[in-house]
């Protein structure tokens, strides 16, 4: 492997060396706040489009200034999250950030109390056509905002509330410490084992795991459920009718929708995960899997090692082939030190691609070990890197993409190079393998993530009513669990725990129907790619494909899928990408029998 794994530098975003001090930066910014609020706090019905465009100018740029000075705090925070001074760093920005957010509340509550009459007018004004997806949004929350005195104080508690026990959490998961024989490793490296070939180390790598975690629950389970109580408060005073709905609005999807998602993976799990970890098993030879064999390596498994320079040359290949534009963007974050690609203490795991803000660009956080996986996790944070990328000239109010659609250009990054991977690779057994890999990953993102996401549900209600203790906890883990993954799995009492490890139900609850629901989407796309009969029905996809990327936040789902005759309300939808995900167990299945591995 390329010994020489890049790490990013941050600069762009601030450089102590040569920038005005941040704290000095974050406060000129909460003192344009204030002053903006001085001028305007109160009299937003009394303005006219021009003069609501500039306030709208000068507020966009406040909070771009904050977010891009907390953006650097916290990216430095997640490449060292053990080092005292820049969890402290990070915190103050945190704070003073909430400052200037408080300040400036103003802005969106006064906007969503005009009247409709009265803002329909502003709104037909040129000077204000452009903010109209984002003054939409703002006003969909109307009849769940609380006085403007209540959401001020709401604001300045975060630090020491909710985002308090979020970096309590980010803290004790970044200092675990896995045992394995005579040696300590990180979280990341202790996933990786539970890959690895040899079974005695999947397992020891799977009962470290889950003993550390077993050891932590106590206060894992204080932190989920302090996080789930002050949802609980939260929805309860602005009306909402269920845990989920809040997460629903600020994604911009009905609840029927998230519903008909959730039923339809539910329904389908039999007939995909069950049906594929029996498979695996047998071909494993074995009547069942343990639950820390669940990701292993199958036989044939495509076991090399891809350098750096082997990855980024294999995903510009990948782009290309669909878009020369979208590899000459993945080479910029190889180019200009946008990646932190190595595997070190105190770093957070897994992988992300942090937006960060329109006038700088993302950040990849990777722990890479030269895998297909890792490759394949490459990909998807690039086009996440890409869909972020795009979205930024919509400008900072409206480059975000609701989570709905926030999943689209990564796993569409995935498939591209899975594809090349296929096309590339002439040895049967790994490919085989790579087709059982993805199935896997696809499992992974839809079957297992609506697992985790009916866990999380029946978490919320049973909080509703009192305290879930730990033991509670782990039984809605188990059950959840053993549904979403069928008897084929063995999930034994060392499984209990392992529901304390996913950020995702602390940090944004009910986010994880998002990787489902952007897997099913492009499913439904990527079927809609492959049946482009010509180099012209190609370019017409990609230049759809480019404007859904290019909108960010200011289409909601039926309107970016529209072009390409999909509908997320209808049962069909789904079916197309489930039906691809069962296709691919048929012809492994199918390939295995012809094969007689069994």
């Amino acid at each position: 492997m390329n010994n020489t794994l890049p790490e990013w530098s941050l600069a762009d975003l601030y450089d102590p060396a040569k920038d005005t001090p941040l704290k000095d930066q974050l406060a000129a910014a909460l003192a344009e706040a204030e002053a903006l609020s001085a001028e305007f706090k109160g009299k937003l019905n009394h303005l006219d489009a021009n003069s609501l465009d500039g306030l709208l100018v000068r507020y966009q740029a406040i909070s771009e200034l904050g977010s891009k000075l907390t953006s650097y705090t916290d990216l430095a925070f997640a490449g060292n999250m053990t080092d005292a001074d820049i969890g402290k760093l990070a915190q103050d920005a945190r704070e003073a950030e909430s400052m200037i957010i408080a300040s400036l509340v103003f802005v969106e509550h006064e906007l969503a109390e005009i009247d409709d009459d009265k803002i329909a007018a502003l709104m037909a004004d040129p000077a204000m056509a452009r903010w109209a997806p984002w003054v939409r949004l703002v006003r969909a929350f109307r009849d769940h905002q609380l006085s403007l005195e209540m959401e001020t104080m709401l604001i300045d508690r975060q630090p020491s509330g909710r985002g308090a026990w979020i970096r309590l959490f980010d803290e004790m998961s970044s200092s675990l410490s896995f045992p394995i024989d005579d040696r300590h490793v990180t979280e990341a490296e202790i996933i990786d084992m539970m890959s690895d070939p040899n079974p005695e180390t999947r397992k020891k790598a799977g009962m470290s795991r889950a003993q550390v975690l077993s050891d932590n629950s106590r206060t894992m389970g204080l932190i989920l459920n302090t996080i789930a109580k002050d949802k609980q408060v939260d929805d309860k005073w602005r009306k909402f009718p269920r845990p989920v709905s809040s997460r629903n609005l600020a994604n911009d999807v009905e609840d029927e929708v998230v519903d008909q998602l959730a039923d339809s993976v539910t329904k389908a799990m039999p007939k995909l995960s069950h049906r594929y970890y029996a498979l695996k098993a047998r071909w494993m030879g074995s009547d069942h899997l343990n639950w820390w064999d669940r990701n292993a390596p199958v036989p044939g498994e495509d076991d090399r090692i891809f350098s750096w320079d082997e990855a980024r040359q294999m995903i510009h290949d990948a782009f290309g082939a669909f878009d020369p534009g979208f590899a000459k963007m993945a080479e910029w974050f190889f180019d200009r030190n946008w990646i932190d690609a190595p595997t070190r203490p105190g770093k957070a795991s897994g992988a992300f691609s942090h937006p960060t803000v329109p006038s700088a660009h993302p950040y990849i956080l990777m722990n890479y070990h030269g895998k297909v996986r890792d490759v394949m996790t490459l990909a998807h944070e690039l086009g996440h890197g890409i869909h972020q990328i795009l979205a930024a000239d919509q400008g900072h109010l409206m480059c975000s993409t609701p989570l709905t659609l926030a999943e689209t250009a990564s796993v569409f990054g995935e498939m591209l190079v899975f594809n090349h991977l296929m096309q590339h690779t002439k040895n049967p057994d790994h490919r085989r393998a790579l087709l059982a890999g993805k199935i896997e990953d696809m499992l992974n993102t839809v079957v297992r993530q609506i697992g985790f996401h009916n866990f999380e549900t029946q978490i919320h209600a049973a909080r509703q009513q009192s305290e879930v203790t730990v033991n509670e906890i782990s039984d809605i883990w188990m059950d959840t669990q053993r549904a979403a993954l069928g008897p084929a799995v063995i999930l034994d009492d060392s499984y209990r725990s392992l529901w304390g490890f996913i950020p995702h139900f602390i940090h944004v609850p009910f986010y994880v129907y998002a990787y489902a629901f952007g897997d099913g989407l492009v499913g439904a796309l990527w079927q809609k790619y492959q049946l482009a009969e010509n180099e012209t029905e190609r370019a017409a996809f990609v230049s759809a494909y480019q404007q859904l990327l290019r909108a960010g936040g200011t289409r909601r789902h039926d309107e970016a899928l529209a072009p390409f005759g999909l509908d997320a309300k209808q049962p069909e939808f789904w079916s197309l990408g489930l039906d691809m995900i069962s296709g691919m167990i048929d012809q492994l299945e199918t390939e295995l029998q012809d094969n007689g591995s069994f």
